[in-house]
């Protein structure tokens, strides 16, 4: 019994990736292949990896280049900001403070699914940040200036007939400062190269 579960468990698999890679090779899922420059600015946030509920906000800005050699890949250097912060002082608890004031340099190469008008992506890569940072909470005392290196993680929808609109959720881990930085964006991608 368990054997046919098994096979039929594999039949379902390779069924669901002959499907996959059929339709990524038929339908665009991203703005098309090609060089692009992409602008997002969102809400940002700061928030220790702890279990505390402080969570620090601010501004989120980014540019990106873009290369497409695929309709459904893409490798995206990037630079951009992030400026959140935020302290809570309660009586008889101990201060809280949340900070991440940085500049952000990386790559990240994204992976998008074939649907058209809204196409959902996944974005991660490494990168660096340039700046300051605090975490301070019950669990964890740290301050850092200088470089530290991140690990980017983006969700997001492509939107529109070329997908030249996004709205994505971006974060950024810093594991030296044990906390993570990011924002809820909206972006826009022209191309340069026509």
């Amino acid at each position: 019994m368990r054997l046919k579960k098994a096979q039929m468990s594999k039949t379902y698999f390779y069924t669901a990736f002959i499907f996959i890679i059929f339709a990524i090779s038929t339908i665009n899922a991203q703005p098309q292949r090609g060089e692009f420059i992409n602008a997002s600015v969102g809400f940002g946030i700061a928030a220790p990896n702890d279990e505390s509920e402080i969570t620090g906000t601010g501004f989120y800005g980014q540019a990106e280049y873009v290369w497409s050699p695929l309709s459904w890949f893409g490798v995206r250097p990037y630079v951009g900001m992030i400026i959140a912060s935020d302290e809570v002082k309660e009586e008889g608890m101990q201060e809280e403070r949340i900070k991440s004031n940085a500049a952000l340099l990386g790559v990240k190469v994204r992976l998008a699914a074939p649907i058209p008008y809204v196409a959902p992506f996944i974005e991660s890569g490494i990168g660096m940040s340039i700046g300051s940072f605090e975490t301070y909470t019950q669990f964890i005392n740290v301050k850092k200036s200088g470089v530290l290196y991140h690990v980017p993680l983006t969700l997001g929808l492509a939107l529109g007939r070329k997908h030249n609109y996004e709205f994505k959720f971006t974060y950024y881990y810093h594991p030296a400062v044990e906390q993570f930085s990011g924002a809820a964006a909206v972006g826009f991608s022209f191309p340069i190269d026509e």
